[in-house]
C-alpha cells in the first residue's frame, strides 16, 4: 500500500478528439448566435467580432514569438476572441473590445502558462476587466436597432418584458446573448457531439430557478423565471463559458456542486444585488472555487477510506 494511485484529471483513455477539434465544434456552436447577433444589430457586430477574435489571436502569435512556441493552431484564442464579442455591446469602441481580447489572452492565459493553466475563463475575466474599467461603455446598449435599458433591467425596475422577444431575440443587450433559440441550437449541438454534458448547465439552471422562487418574491411565476432566463446572458453563460474544461472541476459531484454554486452566486446578484445581470461575476466567482470545490469532491485512494466493493 505504499505506492497508492492517484487520482488525476481526466481522459485516462486517449481520444481522437483534440483541443483543435474541440474548439472548431464551440465556434460551431457559436455561429448561429453569432450570426443572429449580426443580423439584429447590423454589420458593426460584425466587425466587433472581427477586432476582438483578430486581436486575441494576433496577441496570442506575438507571445508565441517570445517564447518561441506557437499555440495559435489549436484555436483556443478564436474562441476566447468569439465569446467576449458575444458578450460585448454591439456600440463599445473598437479600441476597448480589442483591449479586452489582449487582457484575455496575454494576462488571463498566456501569463498563467497558457491553454490548460489559466484559472479563470479568459473572456469572462475580459469581459469583468472592462465592465470595472469602463463601466459607462459596457452597459450602454443604445443602438441603430434599440435603445433603452436591457429587458433584465426593466423587469428589475418592476416594468413588464416582452417574454416572445426576449426568446426570439429582438432586444437590447449583448451581441450574444439576445436570442435564446440560437443559443440552445448551438448548446444542442455541443451536447450531441459529446463536447459538453448537461451536469454542470442542469444543475446551474435547476438552482437558480429554485432560487427565484424562494426568494424573487413572484413566487412561481413562469414569465418572471423565463424572463430570467431568456436575458442576461444566463444561457449563454450556462452553456458555454460555465462549462470550459480548464476552469470547470474535473470531478462529476464536482461538477454538480459547481453548477449549484453558480446558481445560487447569479441568484444572489440579480435578485439582491444592484446589476441586473450577474452570470459573469458568479461565473469567475465559480472559477475561483474551484479548488476547494475538488478538494471536498475529489474520489478517495483506495485504501484511504474509500469504500469497498462487495458483491
Amino acid at each position: 500500500m505504499g505506492n497508492l494511485l492517484k487520482v488525476s484529471s481526466n481522459p485516462h483513455v486517449r481520444s481522437k478528439v483534440n483541443t483543435t477539434g474541440i474548439m472548431f465544434a464551440v465556434c460551431l456552436a457559436l455561429l448561429p448566435a453569432a450570426g443572429f447577433g449580426i443580423y439584429n444589430f447590423g454589420v458593426r457586430a460584425l466587425f466587433l467580432i472581427l477586432v476582438t477574435v483578430g486581436s486575441a489571436v494576433l496577441t496570442e502569435f506575438l507571445f508565441g514569438l517570445y517564447k518561441k512556441k506557437q499555440t495559435v493552431s489549436d484555436l483556443s484564442a478564436v474562441v476566447t476572441g468569439l465569446l467576449l464579442a458575444l458578450n460585448l455591446p454591439v456600440n463599445i469602441p473598437f479600441w476597448a473590445a480589442a483591449l479586452g481580447s489582449v487582457f484575455a489572452i496575454l494576462v488571463v492565459k498566456c501569463l498563467f502558462g497558457g491553454l490548460g493553466q489559466n484559472f479563470m475563463n479568459p473572456a469572462l475575466a475580459a469581459r469583468c476587466f472592462l465592465l470595472i474599467s469602463f463601466p459607462a461603455l459596457m452597459t450602454n446598449f443604445n443602438c441603430d436597432a434599440y435603445t433603452g435599458a436591457t429587458p433584465l433591467a426593466l423587469l428589475k425596475a418592476g416594468e413588464n418584458v416582452n417574454i416572445l422577444d426576449m426568446i426570439v431575440g429582438r432586444t437590447a443587450g449583448t451581441i450574444g446573448e439576445t436570442s435564446v433559440i440560437a443559443l440552445v441550437i448551438g448548446a444542442v449541438f455541443l451536447i450531441l457531439t459529446g463536447i459538453i454534458d448537461l451536469r454542470i448547465p442542469g444543475s446551474y439552471i435547476v438552482t437558480f430557478v429554485t432560487f427565484l422562487v424562494l426568494f424573487g418574491g413572484h413566487g412561481f411565476d413562469v414569465a418572471y423565471i423565463t424572463a430570467h432566463l431568456s436575458g442576461g446572458g444566463l444561457m449563454l453563460g450556462a452553456f458555454f463559458m460555465a462549462t470550459d474544461y480548464v476552469t470547470r472541476p474535473i470531478t462529476k459531484n464536482g461538477q454538480y456542486l459547481y453548477g449549484i454554486v453558480l446558481g445560487v452566486l447569479t441568484g444572489i446578484f440579480r435578485v439582491f444585488g444592484a446589476s441586473a445581470e450577474g452570470v459573469s461575476y458568479a461565473i469567475i466567482l465559480g472559477n475561483l472555487l474551484v479548488p476547494l470545490i475538488e478538494k471536498v469532491t475529489v474520489p478517495k485512494a483506495f485504501g484511504k477510506g474509500g469504500r469497498r466493493y462487495e458483491k
